[in-house]
C-alpha cells in the first residue's frame, strides 16, 4: 500500500500507460481516443476555471494578449500564430505531430466555450485564488491523460516533452521555465498579469508532474512472483 505522500510523489518523466497508442499517431484504439478526449476536455476546463476566477489568465494567454495588442490581430489569431511558431520549434527537437496535436486545438477551445459559464466567478479574493488553484490542478490532470495517450501532444506540450527528452531536465522544471519565459515576454508586450497568472506559472509544472506520478501508480501492473 502507498501512503498519501507516496501517491502524490511527482514523476520525473512521462509515464507509459495502458492507453498509450502504438506505432501510429493517427489511428488510435478506442481507449486511447477516450483518454485523449477526456484529458483535453479536463485541460480546457482547467483553463476555463482560470478565466472564470477573474484573477489572471495563464501565461500563454498573456502572451497572446501582448501579441494582439502589438499587431492588432485578435487574441484568437495571435494564439494561432503562436501555435504555428511553437510547432516550428519542434523541428530541431525531432517531434512529430499527431491526432492529439490537431484535437488539442479543437477540443480545448470547445471546452473553454462550454465550461466558462458553468464555473463561478467569485468576488472574494481568496475564493478566486482557490478557483485558480483548482484550474491548475485540472490542467495538470488533463495533461497527464492526453500526453500519455501518445498520439501527439499539443504544440506547447510537445515543446515541453521535446526539451525534456533532449536535456534530461525534470519535466516539471522544463514546464516552469517555459511558462516563466512566455509570461515575461507577454507582460513586456502589454499582456494582463494577475495572481492567477503567477499561480499558473509557478505551479503548473508541479501539477503535471504530480498527476503523471498518480497516473503511473494507478496504472502500473502488479509484479508477479
Amino acid at each position: 500500500m502507498f501512503s498519501l505522500g507516496e501517491w502524490l510523489r511527482p514523476s520525473r518523466t512521462v509515464p507509459v500507460t495502458p492507453w498509450a497508442a502504438g506505432a501510429t499517431n493517427w489511428k488510435p484504439a478506442p481507449k486511447t481516443l477516450a483518454a485523449l478526449l477526456f484529458g483535453l476536455w479536463l485541460f480546457g476546463s482547467g483553463e476555463a476555471a482560470l478565466v472564470a476566477a477573474n484573477c489572471g489568465v495563464s501565461p500563454w494567454v498573456v502572451f497572446a494578449q501582448g501579441i494582439s495588442l502589438k499587431t492588432g490581430m485578435s487574441i484568437g489569431w495571435s494564439t494561432f500564430v503562436i501555435s504555428v511558431c511553437v510547432l516550428l520549434l519542434w523541428i530541431p527537437l525531432r517531434r512529430r505531430p499527431g491526432l492529439g496535436t490537431v484535437l488539442n486545438i479543437i477540443v480545448i477551445a470547445f471546452a473553454l466555450q462550454v465550461m466558462i459559464p458553468l464555473f463561478p466567478s467569485p468576488d472574494a479574493k481568496w475564493l478566486q485564488v482557490v478557483e485558480a488553484f483548482f484550474g491548475v490542478a485540472l490542467v495538470g490532470l488533463g495533461s497527464a491523460f492526453y500526453i500519455t495517450s501518445n498520439v501527439g501532444p499539443g504544440p506547447r506540450d510537445g515543446l515541453m516533452t521535446g526539451l525534456h527528452d533532449k536535456t534530461g531536465v525534470r519535466i516539471g522544471r522544463v514546464r516552469l521555465a517555459i511558462e516563466a519565459i512566455v509570461l515575461v515576454i507577454g507582460y513586456a508586450l502589454g499582456g494582463t498579469v494577475g495572481i492567477g497568472t503567477l499561480i499558473f506559472a509557478l505551479f503548473i509544472g508541479q501539477s503535471v508532474a504530480l498527476w503523471f506520478g498518480v497516473v503511473s501508480r494507478l496504472t502500473e501492473q502488479p509484479h508477479t512472483h
